[in-house]
């Protein structure tokens, strides 16, 4: 199972979530403050975190992207917050899922392995649409030879379409393949982080190149004609 980091303030939770999750075969550690937690997961490396975002020191999204600017271990962020306008933020400074409490150790248990398994199973090949060029492994593109500023969310978004050039991809697959989230979510998430793709692409909805709305149904990433 996983070496899991437990970034948590509130004791009673920290102390469930650790025995069911010991319980359950994984190995945790576990920190009540931002700070501390951003120590351990630097000196002991863990597989995956878990970060509660109403911490005493930080918020936790400032503590996300100090761990992104180091390292690229997997996070599920653990919240009561559940609004696209907390939520969007969240995703968009890396966190690779997020559970909303109250929430129990199986289904924590089903989102790591969920997370795991997708963090392990990135085609090590790079991608190339045309001049677009996505590398997996690296976890960067490029187009016309050029660096694309992505986001570790609008990196995942490219990529899944690259994966699947020419095929229409619906924001329900996206939601359910990128962001893990198979019994909900906002379309208009999804909406916005194509959005963003395409400004950093070139283009617009009303002029695309390379994404492509098919009304109604989803979108696709072609080689431009």
């Amino acid at each position: 199972m996983a070496d899991i980091l437990l970034i948590e303030d509130d004791v009673a939770i920290r102390t469930a979530l650790s025995r069911g999750l010991r319980e359950l075969g994984h190995a945790v550690s576990s920190s009540p403050t931002a700070l501390d937690g951003l120590k351990l997961a630097v000196q002991d490396r863990p597989d995956l975190i878990v970060l509660d975002l109403g911490l005493p020191d930080l918020d936790g999204v400032e503590l996300l992207r100090m761990l992104r600017a180091v390292s690229r271990v997997p996070v599920i962020v653990a919240t009561a917050r559940d609004g696209d306008a907390e939520m969007v933020p969240v995703l968009d400074a890396g966190a690779d899922d997020y559970v909303v409490k109250p929430y129990s150790a199986a289904q924590l248990d089903a989102r790591v392995r969920a997370v795991l398994r997708r963090a392990g199973g990135s085609a090590p090949e790079p991608l190339a649409v045309g001049a677009l060029r996505v590398d997996p492994r690296a976890r960067t593109a490029t187009l016309d030879g050029a660096r694309l500023d992505l986001t570790p969310r609008e990196f995942d978004v490219l990529h899944y379409l690259a994966a699947r050039p020419g095929e229409v991809v619906t924001k329900r697959e996206l939601l359910t393949e990128v962001w893990q989230l198979p019994y909900g979510g906002a379309d208009k998430t999804v909406d916005v982080h194509l959005s963003w793709l395409r400004r950093k692409l070139g283009e617009t909805a009303a002029e695309p190149r390379y994404l492509h709305t098919v009304r109604g149904v989803g979108v696709k990433l072609v080689e431009p004609a």
